[in-house]
């Protein structure tokens, strides 16, 4: 669940105002909480802004809860489990946090016993909108208390989000200070090492080219990070994308960005590293791609809703592909949890601090990144390698031609993409074209992959005459998609053409 809170700062005499301009409220009686927050000796956790806590309430209930960042201020997505004892972790909690501790040994790291008085700020129709708790907090060493603070969080609960802000006026005019939003474990151990995975700075004036695709190696690496838990909770994510897509695109994309910026890493280097994010991105994409064919089964079988196949024969196929999909997941599991992905963790974290540059990263990256780009670029549209460019993409190539021109898209994309810092809406305008481009040649993939499905499926069961109907009628409206697409596509690689897309490759 997403965690929706703000954090206020106060001294010991700070008066909690009159909070009715907000809402009906009332108070609870004060609870005494004992948290225990667990963490590798290197704090790795914390670091990554990850808390791992095990708490006791006043009354007998002791629940572990793992808080994970978003990429939005004050949010934090919350998953807790009963315990079944201090320092036993539920296993599904330790999963959570695999990629943060990699493999590390976990112990307690805080100590906090915090006094909370709970606000319940209610509408009219008793509806929980918000809820302000008011914390003293100890920070213990055994029984001696090494550190003492007060403060105000306020959690969202039912309310719209301005809710927070009128709570959050009544509480500045009082005397509360808004601050960073750090954790009451964070503010409990003190200074810490600096943040595990470095995010990417902005290009500065004179950048290097190293710097560049430092940057981008940052940025695929936290795509795959970030991902990692909530791939293990199956979650579909609010735009209705999946983490497993997000974690194969994050894998993807950084093995596509080693091999353009090659000349500016160390060949051995980023040879150990690209194999190793091979092995990831095949055991995401089983998952992955019977995803993809299981939302196709249903958009395709829906495509025309006076002449809609047999849905009990729909229903057959999309019930084998769960089955595939379930195999597939639990293939997926094994990875994740295996040694082989710690030690690939380890070498991305390594690659985030300090990747194995070449001399040529020394270089002023103005001079240099478009030639590297021009590469990947001139492979689109030009092709080579025995295949054809974008350009020479007729309705009579073979699937597996306009397959490879979409990869190569996708690499000239993604190039474009990691120097648009450096050079600007130039490069940011070819990718966005490209995009354009590579979501036609993606449809007419996705289509042609499921046309092979769906005969496949009727393959499977001969005698199943319904289904072979069913799959015959699927297939045509496939291959139908696949014929749409190829018609597109030149008007769509036309604009990717144009000049002022093009101009600063030249």
């Amino acid at each position: 669940m997403l965690e929706e809170e703000r954090k206020y700062l106060v001294d010991e005499g700070f008066t909690m105002p009159d909070l009715s301009a907000a809402g009906r409220v009332s108070a609870r009686e004060p609870v005494t909480l004992r948290a225990t927050y667990y963490d590798t000796p290197e704090r790795l956790l914390t670091r990554h802004g990850v808390a791992l806590r095990y708490r006791r309430h006043d009354t007998p209930a002791k629940v572990w809860t793992v808080k994970l960042p978003s990429t939005r201020a004050g949010v934090r997505h919350e998953y807790s489990r009963p315990s079944a004892g201090a320092g036993v972790v539920p296993p599904e909690l330790l999963d959570l946090v695999t990629a943060y501790r990699r493999g590390r040994a976990l112990g307690p790291a805080a100590v906090l016993r915090t006094v909370r008085t709970v606000y319940d700020v209610a509408a009219k129709d008793g509806t929980l909108l918000a809820e302000v708790a008011d914390d003293v907090v100890s920070v213990l060493d055994g029984r001696r208390v090494t550190l003492r603070f007060r403060e105000i969080e306020v959690e969202r609960v039912a309310g719209e989000p301005r809710v927070l802000d009128r709570i959050e006026r009544l509480l500045l005019r009082a005397g509360a200070s808004t601050g960073d939003f750090v954790p009451k474990h964070v503010r409990a151990m003190g200074e810490l090492d600096a943040a595990v995975l470095v995010a990417p700075e902005a290009p500065r004036r004179k950048a290097r080219a190293g710097d560049v695709v430092t940057d981008a190696i940052r940025r695929d690496v936290a795509r795959i990070f970030r991902h990692d838990p909530f791939a293990r909770l199956r979650e579909t994510m609010p735009n209705g994308d999946t983490p497993v897509h997000q974690m194969r695109v994050g894998t993807r994309r950084l093995r596509s960005d080693l091999q353009t910026f090659q000349a500016l890493l160390d060949p051995e280097w980023t040879a150990r590293l690209r194999a190793e994010l091979s092995w990831l991105a095949a055991a995401l994409g089983g998952a992955r791609d019977v995803e993809v064919l299981r939302e196709r089964l249903h958009r395709t079988a829906a495509a025309d809703p006076l002449m809609p196949p047999d849905p009990a024969a729909v229903a057959r196929i999309d019930a084998a592909l769960a089955a595939r999909e379930e195999a597939a997941l639990r293939t997926m599991d094994a990875a994740l949890r295996s040694r082989r992905y710690v030690r690939l963790l380890d070498a991305l974290v390594g690659a985030v601090r300090a990747p194995q540059l070449s001399p040529l990263a020394r270089e002023r990256a103005d001079a240099v990144l478009p030639g590297i780009v021009r590469k990947p670029w001139r492979r689109l549209a030009f092709g080579g390698g025995g295949m054809p460019g974008a350009g020479e993409l007729t309705p009579d190539l073979p699937d597996d031609e306009w397959h490879e021109v979409r990869k190569r898209a996708k690499r000239a994309r993604y190039a474009a993409d990691a120097v648009s810092p450096i050079v600007g809406p130039d490069a940011v305008l070819l990718a966005k074209a490209i995009a354009r481009a590579q979501g036609v040649l993606g449809e007419h993939q996705d289509a042609a992959i499921a046309a092979d499905a769906w005969l496949a499926a009727a393959a499977a069961k001969p005698a199943d005459h319904a289904l072979a109907v069913t799959a015959g009628r699927l297939y045509e409206r496939e291959r139908a998609a696949v014929t749409r697409a190829r018609a597109e596509f030149p008007a769509v690689w036309e604009s990717v053409l144009e000049e002022k897309n093009i101009a600063w490759l030249k």
